[in-house]
């Protein structure tokens, strides 16, 4: 994170879940204080996890995140996902629309610059904005050349909702290996065919092709030769034949599919046929780390 800020980086994304918002926050303030950037010019998102979807719940979990940090706001935060989840796992079926209204007392008393949701599906979406104060200016999902998801986007962007893209790569990196992996590969020749004709990788293709689309891209590396690299997309641009070819890579095919949840009232993606499985430990409940003195 430190190497990202230091060339020209100015958006973090954390998250309750992910246990990085202490190291976030260290990298932030060392920065300020070395004269690098201001608080100001950093955008730092967090999310909200699925244990605190009670109203008053919200603001407690933003004010943890925020002492984790040392910050005094983020400029977004978002609810993670649409179902709360007890901390054993159970599903707690606390309406999304009432744990939306902490998040518009989070904005009210100035935790956080802005508020969005993450994971949320159209119908959920516009259900939301006929009962919310303070609509969401993002929506996080994931978005990459097999998942496309056209309709969510397009009626996100028509509802002034930016839409943010997780799992940008998808599953083509080694990394996300699974046998019953239907995703396309990294060295797919459709995709080093262009990248070869632009000089550049089929990463910075995948980032270039959301970029285009009106996208925000979030992708992660712990490579800082990859964290220049993914930055090195604003000096080309896509032919026609280029996005007809990457836009034909749509085949629906979800990366991160949470089936322990999917027969959870809000789940939002569609229901599938298959076993479920046991919900990872790391969801439920875990010990909180503090804030890391410079």
């Amino acid at each position: 994170m430190s190497h990202a800020i230091d060339v020209g980086y100015r958006h973090l994304d954390t998250a309750h879940l992910y246990r990085t918002e202490p190291e976030v926050g260290w990298v932030v303030r060392k920065k300020i204080q070395e004269g690098v950037i201001t608080r100001e010019q950093m955008f730092i998102t967090t999310k909200v996890w699925q244990h605190n979807h009670r109203p008053e719940d919200v603001e407690a979990s933003v004010r943890g995140s925020l002492q984790r940090m040392g910050l005094d706001y983020v400029d977004l935060v978002l609810m993670h996902w649409p179902m709360a989840i007890s901390v054993e796992g159970a599903d707690e079926k606390i309406d999304y629309i009432e744990t939306w209204r902490g998040f518009e007392s989070v904005l009210d008393k100035g935790l956080a610059k802005s508020i969005g949701i993450s994971n949320f599906n159209a119908q959920q979406i516009e259900r939301l904005l006929r009962n919310c104060r303070v609509k969401p200016v993002v929506n996080q999902v994931e978005l990459n050349i097999n998942l496309a998801q056209k309709d969510l986007v397009s009626y996100c962007q028509k509802n002034d909702i930016q839409c943010v893209a997780y799992t940008p790569f998808g599953s083509m990196m080694p990394s996300r290996e699974d046998p019953n992996n239907e995703g396309t590969k990294v060295d797919d020749p459709r995709l080093t065919s262009i990248a070869k004709k632009h000089g550049k990788t089929v990463g910075q293709i995948a980032l270039r092709h959301l970029y285009e689309r009106g996208l925000v891209a979030i992708p992660k590396t712990i490579t800082k030769s990859r964290v220049v690299e993914n930055a090195s997309i604003f000096d080309f641009q896509l032919d026609a034949s280029d996005v007809e070819t990457l836009n034909a890579l749509d085949n629906g095919y979800r990366t991160v599919r949470p089936l322990f949840w999917q027969e959870y009232e809000y789940y939002p993606f569609d229901r599938v046929d298959a076993p479920i499985p046991k919900i990872p430990e790391q969801y439920l409940k875990w010990e909180d780390g503090g804030k890391i003195d410079i």
